[in-house]
């Protein structure tokens, strides 16, 4: 099974979420009109409520950055793309987002599976809220990523 089949299993009608509450809460489109998440050139990544947060989406921009297989990245704990020493700040930017439904300018360091970490600049985060205002986890997107230097 392909990783773009295995995450579109993995999300189900998540998928139709995770575009439809950006669109509520952005007043724009996720992915321009006729394009789809998955081909997306902006990185997508989504998570769950549970605690602590697992991927069930990433597109195939995201797991190229990551570095790892549809079916290695679903179920990862969320909190572990960000290294040790850089989860407080991530802790704080979900911390704002549990007020505000949708942080944007977000900047932080990310780590690949192979220990590469790379900058994400300018990214949005998001709740997954359905249409009665039911929350379903977070999603995030990105365009503008550089490496660390070592």
């Amino acid at each position: 099974m392909s990783d773009r089949a295995i995450m579109q299993r993995s999300a189900g009608d998540r998928l139709t979420l995770i575009e439809s509450s950006f669109a509520r809460l952005a007043g724009r489109p996720l992915v321009p009109p006729g394009s789809d998440l998955w081909s997306a050139a902006n990185a997508i990544v989504a998570h769950g409520p549970q605690d602590p947060p697992l991927f069930f989406y990433a597109n195939a921009q995201a797991l190229e950055l990551f570095r790892m297989s549809a079916a290695r990245f679903i179920g990862l704990p969320s909190y572990k793309s960000a290294e040790p020493g850089l989860r407080e700040e991530r802790a704080a930017m979900l911390a704002q987002l549990e007020a505000e439904d949708m942080v944007t300018n977000y900047r932080g360091i990310r780590i690949a599976a192979d220990g590469t970490r790379f900058v994400i600049e300018n990214a949005v985060v998001w709740n997954l809220i359905d249409e009665a205002g039911q929350r379903h986890g977070q999603a995030a997107t990105f365009a503008q990523w550089s490496p660390v230097p070592d």
